[in-house]
C-alpha cells in the first residue's frame, strides 16, 4: 500500500511533539557535569600541577623543580621532610588516604601547616601516577620548576666566604642518581656550586632531589648553554680547570692546583671527559686505584677528588 512505512527499507517520518522513550533522562544525565577539568587540575594526571597555594619563602639560591617544564614531585618521607626542612618552595603536599603515620609524617604535617601549604588527599593509585611509580611511601611534595643560578653567582658565593672558588661541572653525566650524589659530596667538601650544560646532562629533577636530600637546597646549581665556552670564561678569570678522568696526567694525591680557584669537571659515565673538555683542562687528574676495578662511578670519583682537594686546602689553612 502506498505510504506504508512498515515496509522494509521505507524511510521513517519524523513525529512532531513529545515522544515516548527516555523522557529526556539520558539527555539530562549528560548535563550538569560541567566542562572537563584541565589536565593540570586533575590529581593523578601526569600534568597535574597541584593547583595554587603558597610557594613558600624558599632559600635565596633558587627554587627547586624541573627546568623548562611544569611542576615536579618529590616523593618519599625522608625526601619530602628534607625538602620542607630546607624551606624548598612548594605548591602542595599530597598524602595517601589512611596513611600509616610515624614521626616523619607528623613532622611533615607540622612543617606544611607552619607554611600554610595546601594538603591534598589521594589514593595510592593516584600517588603512583603522580610520582611516576616512585617509592613515595604515601607522601609527595609538588615543587615548581627549578630556578638555576648564574655562574657569577657561584663565584660571588665563594668571594663572600673569603675562599678560593671550588666548583664542580658535569660533562655528559645523565644519571640523576649521580648528580644527586655529587651534590651531596659538593655540600660535604665545601664546593660553592655545580655547573650543568643544557644538553646531554641531567637537570634538577625530583629524582635528583630525592638522592641529594638536603644538599640540593644548600648547593646552588647553574645551567649553561655551552660548557667549554663557560670553562674558557672561567679560565680568563683565573679559575683553573681540573678534568677528572681515568687516564689522568696526575693523581688526586698529587694535585698542583688544588689550593687555587678551581672547577672540577666530571666526565660521563663510562665515556669520561669529551675530547674538547680534556683539551680545555689545565690539568687532568685521576683517582689512584690499586685494586682490580678498572673505573669508578662518576659520583664516587667526584667525591674522592673533592675530598682530596678539601684536605689540601685544610692543610694549607692550618699552616
Amino acid at each position: 500500500m502506498a505510504g506504508n512505512s512498515s515496509r522494509r527499507g521505507a524511510p521513517r517520518r519524523a513525529r512532531k511533539g513529545p515522544s515516548t522513550g527516555s523522557g529526556g533522562v539520558r539527555r539530562r544525565a549528560l548535563e550538569g557535569r560541567g566542562p572537563t577539568p584541565k589536565a593540570e587540575d586533575r590529581p593523578g594526571h601526569k600534568a597535574y600541577s597541584g593547583g595554587g597555594g603558597s610557594r613558600g619563602r624558599g632559600p635565596a639560591r633558587g627554587a627547586r623543580g624541573r627546568a623548562g617544564s611544569g611542576s615536579d614531585q618529590v616523593a618519599g618521607r625522608n625526601a619530602v621532610l628534607e625538602a620542607l626542612r630546607e624551606d624548598v618552595p612548594a605548591t602542595r603536599l599530597t598524602m595517601m588516604a589512611r596513611i600509616e603515620s610515624d614521626e616523619r609524617v607528623g613532622e611533615i604535617l607540622r612543617l606544611a601547616s607552619a607554611r600554610s601549604l595546601p594538603v591534598a588527599e589521594a589514593s595510592r593509585t593516584d600517588l603512583d601516577r603522580m610520582t611516576a611509580d616512585a617509592v613515595h611511601q604515601g607522601v609527595a611534595l609538588t615543587i615548581p620548576p627549578y630556578e638555576y643560578a648564574a655562574v657569577d653567582d657561584l663565584l660571588r658565593a665563594a668571594s663572600e666566604q673569603f675562599e678560593p672558588p671550588l666548583l664542580v661541572a658535569l660533562d655528559g653525566v645523565t644519571d640523576p642518581r649521580n648528580l644527586g650524589a655529587i651534590l651531596r659530596s659538593a655540600d660535604a667538601f665545601g664546593a660553592h656550586g655545580v655547573i650543568l650544560p643544557e644538553r646531554r646532562t641531567v637537570g634538577m629533577t625530583a629524582g635528583v632531589w630525592k638522592v641529594a636530600a638536603g644538599a640540593a637546597g644548600r648547593v646552588p646549581v647553574a645551567q649553561v648553554t655551552n660548557l667549554n665556552r663557560t670553562l674558557t670564561s672561567l679560565k680568563e678569570q683565573d679559575v683553573f680547570v681540573l678534568g677528572l678522568d681515568a687516564d689522568g696526567d696526575v693523581t688526586t694525591r698529587g694535585l698542583d692546583l688544588g689550593t687555587q680557584p678551581a672547577v672540577l669537571v666530571v666526565g660521563a659515565e663510562g665515556k669520561g671527559l669529551s675530547r674538547l673538555t680534556r683539551d680545555n683542562s689545565d690539568q687532568v687528574v685521576s683517582v689512584p686505584m690499586g685494586g682490580r676495578a678498572e673505573s669508578l662511578n662518576a659520583s664516587v670519583a667526584a667525591a674522592i677528588a673533592l675530598y682530596e682537594i678539601s684536605g689540601v686546602r685544610q692543610a694549607i689553612g692550618r699552616a
